[in-house]
């Protein structure tokens, strides 16, 4: 794999109603490794835990919302798993209708000269994010639910395994990432899963998606404890939030070590969303990652290693947001990802 050295790509969603719109902004700000964003704005269906649920066992859309029914759970789960069983991977596509972009980034890059891209990037909301999301009829997270979180992950697997098909095409290396930002809170009485599930759970996941050739990362945008994610094997790319918590990432720096001796690469999440003003320049962030990259050589890893096997991301996706903002925290990305490489 080439080096890295701070390619620039993003995560998750854009404020946009128009996939056309935004993957403009896209190709014009990540055109090495662009990817598709969700559109929760344009429809409610494109919020990343609605956007994963189609084709899901006892799972149904109603105002926007992602409701479990289960009063043909038994018949529901058997006609799901003769699904998975006979690797029937288009019955778990993601419609047009829930993924905007991800349809148009597949028909403009039929469209596009493709020397310039590097990778392509692809995503599906986390299983424990998802499955933290949906309640039942008691109220109680299916994340309680083994049968249901069974499902979920064979689902989950399954949506990847189709988006992998699809752009294999185009011979070009994959990213695929799985966005957790529910893990941002694990160790706290918020999340009551243990560590050994979380790996296992994203460690078999994970597999199935490296078995086919793409890079596999897991994006968090909270604090958490980081060496939950260098444990799993089968992860490529930790993406984190670099602008809020990089000092909270260099405390495992043991650990990171590990994760770099394995060809592990870490995505800095450099440019903030929610906390984005025009304090943040180009400069300031180019100042952040060099501080982070020399600190990371302090504490005994290789500054080529740390170089080579870096990315740029926003901190986090950006559907809440306005356009204008959106597109000036995209220009920035772009501006530190060029001031690095060079």
């Amino acid at each position: 794999m080439p080096a890295l050295k701070g390619l620039a790509t993003g995560i998750g969603s854009l404020p946009h109603k128009d996939a056309a719109e935004a993957l403009d902004l896209v190709f014009k700000y990540t055109p090495q490794v662009p990817f598709w964003p969700q559109l929760p704005k344009r429809d409610a269906r494109e919020a990343m835990v609605a956007q994963s649920s189609e084709g899901l066992p006892c799972l149904k859309i109603k105002q926007g919302q992602v409701i479990f029914d289960d009063a043909d759970k038994e018949k529901e789960l058997e006609d799901f798993y003769d699904k998975i069983i006979s690797k029937d991977i288009d019955y778990f596509k993601i419609s047009p209708d829930f993924a905007a972009c991800l349809w148009g980034l597949h028909k403009r890059l039929e469209k596009t000269p493709l020397g310039r891209i590097e990778f392509i990037k692809c995503q599906v909301c986390g299983p424990f994010t998802f499955a933290a999301s949906i309640n039942d009829k008691e109220g109680k997270a299916i994340l309680h639910d083994r049968i249901m979180m069974q499902a979920v992950f064979k689902g989950l697997a399954a949506k990847a395994l189709w988006q992998i098909e699809l752009f294999q095409k185009f011979n070009k290396p994959l990213m695929f990432f799985l966005d957790e930002p529910y893990l941002g809170c694990f160790g706290s009485a918020y999340t009551p899963i243990n560590r050994e599930d979380v790996v296992s759970g994203l460690g078999e996941l994970l597999g199935e998606i490296k078995s086919e050739g793409a890079l596999t990362g897991v994006h968090c945008c909270g604090n958490t404890d980081w060496s939950i994610f260098t444990d799993i094997e089968s992860l490529d790319i930790i993406s984190f939030d670099a602008y809020s918590f990089l000092d909270k990432l260099l405390l495992y720096a043991d650990n990171l070590k590990a994760f770099f001796e394995r060809d592990g690469i870490l995505c800095w999440g450099v440019v903030p969303t929610s906390e984005f003003t025009e304090k943040d320049t180009a400069d300031s962030l180019i100042a952040k990652v060099k501080a982070g990259i020399d600190a990371l050589v302090k504490k005994g890893i290789a500054r080529a290693t740390v170089v080579d096997s870096l990315i740029l991301s926003p901190s986090c996706g950006m559907g809440t947001l306005d356009c204008r903002t959106a597109e000036a925290i995209l220009k920035i990305l772009s501006q530190v990802s060029e001031a690095l490489r060079r």
